[in-house]
């Protein structure tokens, strides 16, 4: 079976993880507004006060989830020392659900407190939010490097002959021209990207993977009438050219799996540091979060 047909039932749980968690902060923040938009001398006045508060009705159910979402986040980097859980599914899968509730937490959290930070907790809510955004940008730097180079660079070779093979026939019939096919494919010179810090070089990344559907899209419109135009949006929905679409395609993937050879060095260098910062926040997070879980419990309290 193909990869892509393995991928599909872990992309619709992903897929369907992530509207739970959307519709959950949704809802709450739609019935919550009036109360959290409150001062906190008005608050107790609320009628809502008593589910919403910290140790209130749904607050409390919250502060659980919270802690529920907060055992499964550390799930991930303990597959790594416990043999029968990292038997159990892949590498992959698994840091996918571990962003989607890394994302997730912090909200929950937040509607937790009511949004009264505050001592430990919310000194903890803040290191968990930085640790959630960079967990985000690690994310998107794990992805950028292949798993070996080598099997990179075969794949390389494979759409530089697939695409030579397509631009001819497309020149031949006229569709697009190769000067254009090939504008997809612009990337900085290698001298350029090694001389680029750190930082510039992530977000130059994350520019080219936004700027790459505009290109495309650039590509159909060469290729297509007025009505063609409208009807994909200006070249942004794929057309029924089945040959351009093939053509767009192999283009597209050559020019990701570029990108990710030119900035491998420099996506390796970023995951090392991101290692460092991650780890020591996300270890402080959890410490942060057990002390106040215990201080709440032991007094059996939630400040307002």
């Amino acid at each position: 079976m193909p990869d892509v047909d393995r991928d599909r039932p872990h992309r619709w749980r992903l897929v369907v993880g992530y509207v739970l968690a959307i519709a959950l902060v949704v809802a709450v923040a739609a019935y919550g507004f009036d109360y959290y938009t409150l001062d906190a001398a008005h608050r107790p006045l609320s009628p809502k006060q008593a589910a919403l508060k910290p140790s209130g009705l749904i607050g409390l159910k919250l502060g659980i989830f919270g802690l529920l979402l907060f055992l499964a986040i550390f799930l991930y980097p303990l597959r790594k020392r416990w043999r029968w859980l990292g038997r159990q599914g892949s590498s992959q899968h698994w840091l996918d659900f571990h962003v989607l509730m890394g994302l997730t937490a912090p909200f929950v959290i937040a509607f937790h407190s009511s949004f009264k930070f505050r001592g430990f907790a919310g000194v903890a809510f803040w290191i968990m939010t930085a640790v959630a955004l960079s967990g985000v940008i690690g994310r998107y730097v794990y992805g950028q490097i292949p798993r070996r180079v080598s099997s990179a660079e075969v794949s390389m070779a494979e759409l530089e002959q697939q695409h030579s093979v397509l631009a001819q026939r497309l020149e031949a019939q006229e569709v697009l021209p190769t000067a254009d096919l090939r504008s997809v494919l612009h990337l900085p010179s290698a001298t350029v990207v090694a001389k680029m810090p750190l930082v510039v070089a992530v977000g130059y990344m994350i520019i080219l993977d936004l700027v790459r559907p505009l290109r495309v899209a650039r590509l159909r419109r060469h290729a297509l009438g007025f009505g063609g135009k409208v009807t994909t949006l200006g070249g942004l929905l794929r057309t029924r050219h089945p040959e351009l679409e093939l053509a767009i395609d192999t283009a597209r993937d050559q020019a990701s799996l570029s990108k990710r050879i030119l900035f491998l060095s420099r996506a390796q260098r970023v995951f090392h540091l991101w290692h460092v910062i991650h780890r020591p926040f996300s270890y402080s997070f959890a410490v942060l979060a057990v002390i106040h879980i215990a201080v709440v419990t032991m007094m059996g309290y939630v400040w307002w």
